[in-house]
């Protein structure tokens, strides 16, 4: 209701001060016709007027503001792969033997163009992450996400998430994970439903993860060239990939 109130006040305030400076117009050159002539051409410029400042210029306003928002969240998702994605990618894709044919199809190079992305996210789609060899780097992965738990917690209180809902979901999908792990006494000692369970959660955590690093290092490609270099150098996919630059 005060809101209401307040916009009423300011549009009645608004009609009177108009009505005001016509008065005052008249008084001093007492051309009413002019006055009449005036304003029945501010009335046909109006809608135009109103077109340009609420459709044209907002719009172009709000595809400035997204793309600002959209910046400094590729930041946040670059921060996440710099501190725990990349980790965490290589440690998964080290237990799945699957990863060996698969990943052969993401060994990315500085001639990559959207058509090799395309055609790697099409790979992926489909893929199925082998758990068998899951059980025995459970301690590993748990001890890695509780010293990452802070971090994470820090990303998903960014509000600029929302507008990335895959990502968002990736984050949810690993802090899941992590409190699931969290919970157990005993990770070596799980019954085989609960075995299970963790397993299903570590895949959805992997697959989640390979997509979200594929739309990354696409990012990386056509945007930030030099972070693109230092990416490939580290590919968790490339066993013989090495952050040294070589001849």
């Amino acid at each position: 209701m005060k809101k209401i109130n307040w916009l009423t006040a300011l549009a009645i305030s608004f009609v009177l001060l108009s009505v005001a400076t016509y008065f005052i117009h008249f008084l001093i050159f007492r051309d009413s016709t002019f006055i009449f002539k005036y304003f029945v051409a501010q009335m046909g410029f109006l809608p135009i007027s109103t077109l340009l400042v609420t459709v044209v210029l907002n719009r172009l306003m709000g595809k400035r503001d997204k793309l600002a928002r959209l910046q400094k969240l590729n930041m946040v998702i670059g921060a996440f792969f710099v501190d725990v994605g990349t980790d965490l990618l290589r440690s998964l894709a080290s237990m799945d033997l699957g990863a060996r044919d698969y990943g052969q199809a993401l060994q990315m190079n500085t001639d990559w163009a959207k058509e090799d992305f395309q055609r790697a996210k099409r790979q992926i789609k489909d893929i199925n992450m082998d758990k068998e060899h899951i059980p025995a780097h459970l301690l590993e992965i748990n001890a890695f996400l509780t010293g990452k738990r802070e971090h994470l917690l820090r990303l998903l209180e960014n509000p600029n998430l929302l507008e990335h809902e895959s990502f968002s979901q990736l984050l949810w999908a690993i802090f899941h994970l992590t409190e699931e792990m969290a919970g157990r006494a005993d990770l070596k000692n799980l019954s085989r439903a609960d075995y299970a369970h963790i397993r299903g959660d570590i895949s959805r955590v992997y697959m989640h993860l390979i997509n979200q690093w594929v739309d990354y290092m696409e990012n990386l490609h056509s945007n930030y060239p030099f972070l693109f270099s230092l990416a490939i150098r580290t590919n968790p996919f490339n066993p013989e990939a090495s952050i040294e630059v070589e001849e």
